[in-house]
């Protein structure tokens, strides 16, 4: 089958010796991945302090206060990968971080919704250049037979962000203002740009590779507005004018950024990479993945304070069991992927991931903490499992020097799947609960919702499993399935 982007570049300069990953580098990298990620749920958790504030939003200027970094932040993620190939990942991660910090100190200072919501938007800009220069810079620092292991670390980074998010976000609202965790991202963004400039080397940029402005221009349009579409369905309905607008104005533009791509000269990626079944395979897999992560971060909060009367402290803390599995499982999942290839782990990290989504959705006011950290616990280990396969899936289909490329579709994935699953969660609990959840002669209702919610989230997850597994029949042990061989990432450079 032919596949035009993974061929050699013969205008591609020899790639020069790795310089090998250092500990302090590979931590570095690992803590800005883990604070970009974590913005991403922190705000959900203040969203009452938000509310009350002296800002007054309205609820459609909350819901962009939330929204807005996700927005942006998908938007921008494959372009901005591009422009770190193109002039350099520590270049990019070091703005990226200074925008992270621009937006955290815009959004302290916001005296009106319309600049909390800016700022917020330019927070997604940054961690939009930070994730895949944090990814890329992995991929050409470590050694092909190491590169699994190092990016089960950034995996592992990636997933504790969501929890940290939380744990942040529920001690900022009762302990500290909304301010205060805006105001907390301006140092650790300068410690962070301390520490990528004194220990992360510089990789290799290449100078003729394409940026193609257009195509950027065109594929960011086209995530922003199937995200925008994917956010608002449960607000304005799936049917509704807006949410149809957005999902036809993504498919235009996504089908003439395909158009654009083919006949250019030098396209920011060829379509015809989607030719490699195990490139889809990865990418519908880690958005499946998420899809089932942030359902779970959906109803968890609001399960265990409406439902077991935690504070929003405790609720913080309560998740933290779901670190067990992705602190533990990573590593072990990226030892088996190089032993029996990818569709193992893949394929029983994600039906766990399923599994413990089925198990949530039994529980109930009267059920024990314990039981629930133990459903945690199982989503955890499948989460573990699966995504260090997933992820080395998606970069090694492509050339080592397209890494902020594939860090970037890597990365959107997530952010697409992520969007999704919350949208098709709040679907299904405002479809069935339409009471108050604060009132306790309606929480049986409120677990009654959820439980069908996680149970419509888990279906679905388990059939996109079931194509993914699909996606990696032939995988195997064969050269691509393992890190930096084949004729993927070793045999394109």
């Amino acid at each position: 089958m032919l596949r035009p982007a993974l061929k050699r570049d013969p205008a591609a300069p020899p790639a020069p010796a790795p310089t090998a990953l250092t500990r302090p580098a590979l931590l570095t990298l690992c803590a800005c991945v883990l604070v970009a990620q974590g913005m991403v749920a922190a705000v959900n958790l203040l969203i009452p302090q938000l509310a009350a504030s002296a800002l007054r939003p309205s609820p459609g200027e909350l819901l962009w206060a939330v929204d807005a970094y996700v927005i942006v932040f998908a938007a921008l993620l494959i372009p901005a990968g591009a422009l770190g190939d193109r002039y350099g990942r520590k270049g990019a991660l070091l703005a990226g971080l200074g925008l992270f910090a621009a937006g955290g100190a815009l959004s302290a200072l916001a005296q009106a919704p319309a600049v909390l919501i800016a700022g917020r938007g330019l927070c997604g800009a940054g961690a939009a250049l930070i994730m895949p220069a944090t990814m890329s810079v992995l991929v050409h620092l470590s050694p092909p037979g190491q590169r699994g292991r190092a990016l089960a670390t950034w995996t592992l980074a990636a997933g504790l962000g969501g929890l940290a998010g939380n744990v942040c976000g529920g001690l900022a609202g009762e302990y500290l203002t909304w301010r205060a965790l805006f105001w907390a991202v301006v140092p650790l963004g300068a410690l962070l740009a301390l520490a990528v400039a004194r220990t992360v080397p510089r990789t290799p940029s290449r100078p003729d590779a394409a940026v193609d402005p257009v195509g950027a221009a065109l594929l960011a349009g086209a995530l922003l507005t199937v995200v925008y579409g994917i956010i608002e369905g449960p607000a304005y309905g799936w049917a509704s004018v807006r949410v149809l607008t957005a999902f036809a104005a993504g498919a235009g533009l996504l089908a003439a950024f395909t158009g654009h791509a083919l006949r250019a000269a030098r396209p920011l990626f060829d379509p015809r990479i989607f030719a490699s079944r195990k490139l889809r395979a990865g990418a519908l897999g880690i958005g499946t993945g998420f899809f089932g992560l942030f359902a779970l971060f959906f109803v968890n909060a609001q399960y265990l304070q409406y439902a077991k009367g935690f504070s929003p402290a405790e609720t913080g803390l309560a998740i933290v069991p779901l670190t067990v599995g992705m602190a533990l499982v990573p590593r072990f999942g990226a030892r088996l992927q190089e032993r029996t290839g990818p569709r193992l782990p893949v394929g029983a990290g994600l039906g766990l991931i399923g599994a413990g989504l089925l198990l949530v959705s039994t529980a109930d006011a009267g059920t024990p903490y314990a039981l629930y950290a133990l459903y945690l616990l199982v989503l955890s280990v499948g989460t573990g499992l699966c995504a260090p396969s997933l992820t080395l899936t998606v970069v090694a289909e492509l050339p080592p020097h397209q890494a902020g490329l594939g860090s970037g579709l890597n990365t959107a994935a997530r952010e697409i799947g992520a969007a999704l699953g919350v949208a098709v969660a709040g679907t299904v609990l405002a479809s069935r609960f339409h009471g108050d959840p604060t009132d306790p002669a309606q929480v049986a209702a409120f677990t009654d919702g959820m439980g069908a919610a996680l149970r419509t989230v888990a279906v679905v997850l388990l059939l996109a499993s079931a194509a993914v597994v699909a996606g990696y029949r032939d995988a195997g042990r064969d050269r691509a399935g393992r890190p930096g061989a084949g004729t993927t990432a070793e045999g394109a450079c």
